[in-house]
């Protein structure tokens, strides 16, 4: 079969011919219909994040059909269509059995840990696998189990309310869907941060108050919005320290920031005037969690989570093209997310 795979970090990556894998107990085969390229697979292709072992296939949003059935796999048969969680663990730990099993010890992320998703097939743990509904595309089967599920982890985790304000600083593949998530929430005001044009008219059509940080200070603008008392929540789905003190300094009085984008760059604070005399809270995002997965899709099967105009384009599984996308990604360009489509 057909896989695009990172050969060496920081080198372009490259389509191979390898052999299709056979489920084994309690595993599925499925044939890729669609495959998102994130942003963290630009980290990867650079080499700010560790990927092993190598050559790996890269791709850890995905949907598809079941091609084939390991021994004891139950819910599922040849057919059927499913999108993916992005970890294969071991089911039998107490964070899996907690429901935390982003911290499962033998936890392999596909597409970073295992072979991924931009390839003709996939073999996963019958249990990272969940029922796509009919009414929802493949392509946004895909992303949806990324940028979204992440976003939807990113303010629960920041315990947004009905009623309450909130800011998403950074308009990619997860910011939009964090836009829409903030509003289906019950949000009362949700502001969309960003430098890019076309990004912030996007965010304007999902009724959301939009905020060009190349113009004017995103966190005086902020408070100038909400009366001089600031946001309930806000989303760091960028990773710059400039936009993660942002965040912060945006808070209304106990107010959370959830950071979940990717840096390791150290950012400033000054805990007094900042933090402790508002009692505002800094949480940590570390990607999402199986057990919000339900909730995400009938969202988006109700429409209320609506993917297509996170769509910015479809490629085939040709090298050239994404290692193309990759390079307007670490450009942080117009697009939101590019699909594969083998």
């Amino acid at each position: 079969m057909r896989a695009i795979r990172l050969i060496q970090p920081g080198k372009p990556l490259q389509l191979s011919d390898v052999p299709v894998p056979s489920p084994g107990p309690l595993e599925v085969l499925l044939r890729v219909r669609a495959a998102g390229i994130c942003h963290s697979d630009a980290h990867y292709r650079a080499g700010r994040s560790a990927v092993h072992p190598l050559p790996l296939t890269l791709g850890h949003e995905v949907a598809g059909v079941v091609e084939d059935l390991g021994a004891g796999v139950t819910g599922f048969q040849r057919g059927d269509r499913v999108c993916v969680h992005y970890l294969a663990t071991c089911g039998e730990c107490g964070q899996c059995r907690s429901g935390n099993e982003q911290f499962c010890r033998s936890g392999a992320m596909v597409g970073k840990h295992r072979d991924g998703g931009y390839a003709d097939f996939l073999l996963m743990p019958a249990r990272s696998l969940f029922h796509l509904p009919d009414e929802i595309g493949f392509e946004a089967g895909a992303i949806m189990m990324c940028s979204s599920a992440t976003a939807l982890h990113a303010l629960r985790k920041a315990r947004l309310k009905p009623g309450e304000s909130v800011a998403v600083y950074g308009l990619g593949g997860l910011g939009i869907s964090a836009l829409q998530l903030a509003r289906a929430l019950g949000a009362k005001e949700v502001f969309g941060v960003d430098v890019n044009p076309a990004k912030l008219t996007l965010a304007r059509s999902f009724g959301v108050i939009p905020i060009d940080a190349s113009k004017a200070d995103p966190v005086r603008e902020i408070f100038n919005q909400t009366d001089g008392r600031g946001v309930d929540v806000a989303l760091e789905l960028i990773g710059l320290p400039v936009t993660m003190r942002q965040v912060v300094l945006s808070l209304a009085v106990q107010g959370r920031a959830a950071l979940a984008g990717i840096t390791e760059q150290p950012f400033e604070i000054y805990p007094y005037q900042e933090v402790l005399n508002k009692e505002a809270e800094i949480i940590g995002v570390s990607d999402h969690l199986a057990q919000e997965l339900p909730t995400l899709i009938e969202f988006v099967r109700q429409g209320k989570l609506n993917l297509s105009s996170a769509i910015t384009g479809v490629i085939g599984l040709d090298a050239l093209a994404v290692n193309q996308v990759l390079d307007r990604l670490e450009r942080f360009g117009d697009e939101v997310r590019i699909v594969i489509v083998p």
